[in-house]
């Protein structure tokens, strides 16, 4: 048991190198996740009939690799059949032979981006279901890992209408649009404003100023009248 424990804290240790203080075995046994196999975000594909499809899938591990099996399999109605198998001796290194196990199946994997997809090519309606990568890394003592794709054929793609999509991206411009006009329209009865009540101020200091002179307030003696 403290063997298994000394191996589970230095493979910790190992992916959490920051973690090194933080380390909470439960009733003796810790799981540590290693190895991920991935298919990408989106594990599905509709695809059509007599196309070429790629079925994605990568790996990671953070403790690293040695020997790392890996398999593509296809459910046929319950029954896994292998498409694809072979071993990848350690990171950044290519497997040395990959083995094809059904027609039609290309591997176009990569080790250097951890990349172990196949091409599938001139599918048929009976290549539609489900695929599983599958990964077992001597590292983990044994522990199997996998990540599913499923394909779907049919007879042509599926026009997406985009109607509402169309309306509701005019509805947006138009508004958009709208508010703009409102803003230039806002700022252009703003400057002329401006430049009336700038003219007006102008307008009465002109008038102020002659009032005052014709008043003889502008400063200017009045001669008296001689009798």
């Amino acid at each position: 048991m403290r063997e298994l424990q000394h191996y589970l804290y230095e493979h910790f240790i190992s992916c959490f190198p920051s973690s090194s203080a933080f380390f909470l075995p439960i009733s003796g046994m810790c799981c540590v996740h290693a190895l991920e196999m991935s298919t990408g975000k989106i594990p599905f594909l509709e695809a059509v009939n007599g196309s070429t499809v790629l079925l994605p899938c990568t790996y990671a591990s953070c403790i690293g690799i040695t020997n790392l099996y890996f398999k593509w399999e296809f459910n046929d109605n319950g029954t896994m059949r292998k498409m694809a198998d072979s071993v990848i001796p350690t990171d950044n290194v290519e497997p040395n032979k990959v083995n094809i196990c059904r027609e039609r199946v290309e591997y176009v994997g990569s080790s250097k981006g951890n990349n172990i997809s196949i091409l599938l090519w001139n599918i048929t309606f009976e290549d539609a279901g489900v695929y599983t990568c599958f990964g077992k890394n001597p590292k983990e003592k044994g522990k199997n890992h996998s990540a599913i794709f499923t394909l779907y054929v049919v007879d042509e793609l599926r026009k997406v209408d985009n109607t509402l999509t169309i309306i509701i991206a005019s509805c947006v411009g138009g508004f958009i649009a709208l508010l703009m006009a409102f803003m230039l329209l806002k700022n252009l009865t703003l400057f002329v404003l401006a430049k009336i009540e700038e003219k007006n101020k102008e307008c009465l200091v002109t008038s102020s100023g002659i009032d005052n002179t014709e008043n003889g307030l502008s400063g200017s003696k009045s001669t008296p009248k001689k009798a």
